[in-house]
Order: C-alpha cells, then structure tokens, then sequence
C-alpha cells in the first residue's frame, strides 16, 4: 500500500476513499474555529520599556504576564498575529515528557540531575493546572490519562522497565496493558499493549492562549503585531530592538520564539533546530463511536522514535491526529491522505470518516534534546522544548520573570547544562527529514530502545 493513496476499510479490501474531506474543509487548525489568531496594537511603537519579548507564545506571554504584575513596563513583539504559531497549532498534551529517560539522565549525569529533570517537568505540568486556575481560563483542561501504545515487544519490555524506575525513584504512577486488553483503551489491534499514565492531561492550547494573551492585556503588557524584529544589539546597558516601524530600547530582552527563531538571532539559531509537525481533525463523528475508539477518552501517543499521536477533541466530537514529523508534502490535502492512512492502520473503524481540518505547526528540538533557559549576550532566552511546549513553555516563561526580577526561585535545571550545537550548523535542519526516515525504518524494525539510543539519547517518553 502506497501511504496516503489508500486506506483499509476492512481487513480485506484496499479502496481509494470518494471525498476524504468534508464540504467546509479547511487548512487551518481546528483549534482556530474558537479561538483564531487575532491583530494586536497598531500604533507608535514606545521608544523604551522595561522589557521587550520576541515572540507570542507561552512562553512570552507568562513572562510578560509575571513581569507587569511586578510593576515593569512590558512590550510583546509578534511578526504574525498574536497566536498564529505553534501555540494555537499544537497537540494540547500536558505531561512529563522529555526526549531523554531518567535511566539515561542517571546514567551520564548521576541521580541527582535526574531527579531534578523529572522534578521540575513534574512541577511545570501541575504549574499549568494551577495558573488557568487563578486566571479562570476556560480552556478545557482536564487529567484523562496518557496510553503510550507499544510498537514491538522489545519496546513493551523497554516501557514497562523505564516506568518502574520512575515509579520507585519518583512515584510516578503507571499501569501496564496488555496485548489481550489492548481494547480497553483503544480500538486496535496495531499495539503490543502498552501502559496507561493516569496523572497526564490535556488542554484546548488556543483557548489557554487566549486567556494568557487576555490576562497579560489586562496587567498592562502592550502587544504589538505584525512586527518582525529584525535585529537585537546590546550595548552593555541596553538592547536595542529594530523593527520596520521603528527601534525601541530595551533594558531587558527575551527571546521566545522557539521553532521560530530568525537567524539574526545566529547565537540561538545555531542551537535550535526547527521542524514541521502535522495534524488533522475528522468530521464530527456519533457519539457511540467516540465511546468506541478511546473508551477512557485519553491522550494517545506511540513508543515509536517519530510518534504518531491521537486524541479527542475536547468537545469529544471529533478525532484529532498527528504524526509523519519531518515530512515533505507536495501540500496540505497530500499530507490529509498521508495522515488519514496512518490513522486508520491505527483505528480501521476512521476508514471511512472524513476530515474537516489539516494543518502545520514549527516546533523546534535541541541537539541534547532538552529544553534550555539562560542568558547570553545580553539576550534571555527560553526554547527548544521538544514536543513539550505546553507545560514547558509556560513554566519556563515564568522562570524567566523571575530571573529577570532578581528572584531565587528562578533557579532551573534546565539552565545548568551548556546550550550546545554542531560545527557547521546554521539553523538549516536539512537533515530532519533524513533522519526522521532513518529512526522510522529502526522503528519499523522493532529495533530495541537501547539500540535506537546510539544515535538519539531517546527512550520511550512519558
């Protein structure tokens, strides 16, 4: 079977889908039909501020957000709308997840560093929880629990062992299921089992943005769209920020543009590394079927390197999907069939199913895959969270206010390690799509974790 060109719609018969998508199909993400990108200022920009952000995301909104309450004069620079990148784009998890396991991080950097990583990942997942709370954020978050579906056996022996150790060492809790139980969380045959996280969520991420970008409104930040910063300097005592409409001086500055990092920026540039992720959402669907696909109604991800993932939509209407990171697709419909075959090997009862929206979103890795927090150059900086954006990006927007105020409880391990990169590299991730094809084919392989590590430092996340 070709992927993308057909489908299974039984066991038996292979048939081109008659009209995979649906009459009001659209290529925008179908978290934008509540809550779409939206213009911020239009007037002069201030000649100085206190602090100046690049960036609208989480991570520039929870900062800005924590650095008015403080009584500084914040200024949020976007080049797009506020809210037209990775932030209204994405998958909406909320968990733990890191590209490198405890047992890998206890092996090269001691226990204690371990603890620590897995500490504050934990600490920023329930930092969320507790943040919509006190803004009264109506975003539909929620703790339904996490099914990471094994992909071989040797990844279902590998999952069970590394959760057992975050159990012991951090009482992390999990549950095993297997092969023959597979059906209790998914409707598929695809799984060598796999094990259920039950304290993992998710969250409508537009609508969560939408209550950062009110909140951080309402303390007195100024959001200004449609404004590219071109340039950033700093003096010794200032930044300078340069923009089409205008320079603006800068006591402080904060880079948080993660899978959007323009190469000006050749210091954070060289040390990310951006890529394209995929998502779709099928038609609204009976709600008998709903209950019948994703009985517990959890996030689902795969223990595959390149990961496929599946959820519902938070109304429980539709099916939201994502997967083939570093693809190439001629367009967004190609990438609709591409996507559409993926899913239906996972869940055969979507052969049939239509879909409403496929969309893109930049998101951007590490070359250690960890997120990173500092300063450098005059420049402070969050990025590179690695899939983890949600929780990641949030809390570490708040380390920075508070690091920029002086406060020691900014403190983050995710500042302590060098922000490394390659010789040679310039912010042109060439490579992704090659190495995406690569950890497939080990994937498809059944190739052990540890095997998979050599090359990626990566086991199963959680």
């Amino acid at each position: 079977m070709l992927v993308g060109e057909c489908f299974v719609c039984d066991s038996s018969v292979l048939m081109t889908p008659p009209d995979l998508f649906t009459p009001d199909f659209a290529e925008r993400p179908h978290w934008w039909d509540l809550a779409a990108p939206e213009p911020g200022e239009q007037n002069d920009l201030p000649a100085a501020t206190d602090v100046t952000i690049v960036g609208s995301g989480y991570t520039a909104l929870v900062a800005a957000l924590h650095l008015a309450r403080a009584g500084r004069s914040v200024l949020v620079l976007e080049a797009e709308d506020a809210g037209h990148g990775a932030s209204r784009r994405n998958a909406g998890y909320l968990g733990r997840t890191l590209k490198r396991s405890f047992t890998w991080l206890e092996e090269h950097h001691g226990a204690e560093f371990a603890t620590r990583v897995y500490r504050e990942l934990d600490a920023a997942r329930q930092w969320v929880y507790a943040l919509v709370a006190e803004l009264g954020i109506q975003c539909h978050i929620a703790q339904p629990g996490r099914f990471i579906g094994a992909t071989s056996e040797a990844h279902y022996k590998d999952l069970a062992q590394e959760l057992e150790v975050t159990r012991r060492r951090l009482g992390f809790p999990y549950e095993m299921i297997a092969p023959m139980d597979l059906r209790r969380e998914l409707a598929s045959d695809a799984y060598m089992g796999g094990a259920v996280i039950p304290d993992l969520g998710s969250i409508h991420p537009a609508l969560y943005h939408q209550g950062l970008l009110n909140a951080a409104r309402a303390a007195g930040v100024r959001v200004f769209t449609q404004t590219a910063v071109t340039a950033l300097a700093h003096d010794g005592k200032e930044v300078r920020v340069t923009t089409p409409r205008g320079p603006v001086a800068a006591r402080e500055a904060i880079v948080a543009t993660n899978g959007y990092t323009p190469r000006h920026v050749s210091w954070l540039a060289r040390r990310v590394i951006p890529f394209e992720g995929f998502m779709a959402a099928t038609e609204e669907l009976p709600p008998e079927l709903m209950g019948k696909l994703i009985p517990n109604g959890r996030t689902v991800i795969d223990s595959n390197v390149n990961i496929n993932f599946i959820r519902p939509a938070p109304d429980q209407r539709k099916i939201l999907f994502g997967g083939l990171t570093g693809s190439r697709p001629s367009d967004l419909r190609d990438m609709g069939r591409r996507l559409h075959a993926m899913v239906t090997r996972l869940l055969p009862d979507l052969a049939s199913v239509r879909l409403s929206r496929v969309w893109r979103g930049q998101c951007a890795g590490t070359f250690d895959f960890m997120p990173h927090i500092g300063r450098h150059d005059g420049l402070w900086y969050a990025l590179g969270y690695n899939f983890a954006g949600v929780p990641m990006g949030s809390y570490l927007g708040l380390k920075l206010a508070q690091q920029i105020l002086g406060k020691a409880e900014g403190a983050s391990v995710f500042g302590a390690t060098p922000f490394p990169t390659l010789p040679f590299y310039r912010g042109n991730p060439w490579f992704v799509p090659l190495a995406m094809r690569w950890f497939d084919w080990k994937d498809s392989r059944g190739q052990r974790t540890e095997d998979r590590e050599q090359m990626t430092g990566k086991k199963v996340g959680l």
